[in-house]
């Protein structure tokens, strides 16, 4: 397949990236798949026609001029780090790389896509943020574990202080669509207390959560201030926006949207 232009409908990134940074979010419009995963859906794990999804991926490829590594992502804090095209399908719910040719991707259908890099476009990373991610284990989440491969002490020269560090928010379900139990509240203000701010109660004991803010406080506790994308309103809501986003709490079944970031 020849290269391809990107999709108007596909969302790309405003924010301050370096040059040698490209990122871009695909949408549910653009592919060949039909029924519940009309028609951009990338997920081969969600009953899809396989060929069909295997079209829509080398869509992506085409337009990215690079090559997108899926992962098979288990909603854990583990980070891949990427050095080869080679590294297909393995597990874990963020990726990192150094290297050219290469496009971290994360899919979701209203968990939270964060792509990452820093000010020096030497690094890039995407990482899968559903509230077990962002939660983690003991407080330590998928967030905090990207944010580790930045930092000087883990990689060396290339390293750079969390504050040169810069996160770009994708879609994903709205705070006003996103209710959960209270023991999703707990898992967040028993480690950080001022994630309660991120919560609002509703009757029977539900909380509505704020997903993207709730990223918001953790990266800006570990020092990324410089934060873009999705603020919580309603034109980022997967749940919200039926045409433009697959929605897993909307629709059960349904097909999976992209975030990819590569180095040029």
């Amino acid at each position: 397949m020849s290269q391809i232009p990107w999709n108007v409908d596909w969302l790309v990134p405003q924010w301050p990236a370096p040059a040698g940074v490209k990122a871009l979010c695909t949408t549910r419009t653009g592919g060949a798949s039909m029924g519940a995963y009309a028609s951009l859906n990338l997920g081969t794990h969600v009953g899809d026609n396989a060929q069909q999804v295997q079209y829509n991926r080398a869509i992506v490829r085409s337009a990215l001029g690079v090559n997108p590594v899926f992962m098979n992502q288990v909603h854990g804090n583990h980070v891949l780090e990427l050095e080869t095209v080679d590294e297909i399908e393995l597990t874990g719910d963020g990726a990192s790389t150094r290297s050219r040719g290469i496009a971290c991707t994360v899919m979701v259908a209203d968990c939270l896509p964060v792509l990452l890099c820093d000010v020096q476009g030497k690094r890039v990373a995407a990482v899968h943020a559903g509230w077990r991610g962002l939660a983690g284990t003991q407080g330590v989440g998928v967030l905090d574990k990207v944010v580790e491969r930045f930092l000087p002490s883990s990689l060396g020269e290339y390293a750079q202080p969390a504050t040169e560090v810069i996160a770009w928010l994708g879609p994903c379900i709205g705070p006003q669509a996103f209710e959960v139990g209270s023991e999703v509240r707990e898992e967040f203000v028993n480690h950080h207390v001022s994630a309660a701010q991120c919560f609002c109660s509703r009757p029977g004991g539900k909380w509505l959560a704020d997903l993207p803010a709730l990223a918001r406080q953790r990266l800006q506790a570990l020092g990324v201030s410089r934060v873009y994308g999705n603020d919580g309103s309603a034109q980022w809501c997967t749940v919200g926006n039926t045409s433009r986003f697959f929605s897993h709490r909307r629709d059960r079944i349904t097909g999976r949207q992209a975030a990819c970031i590569w180095l040029v």
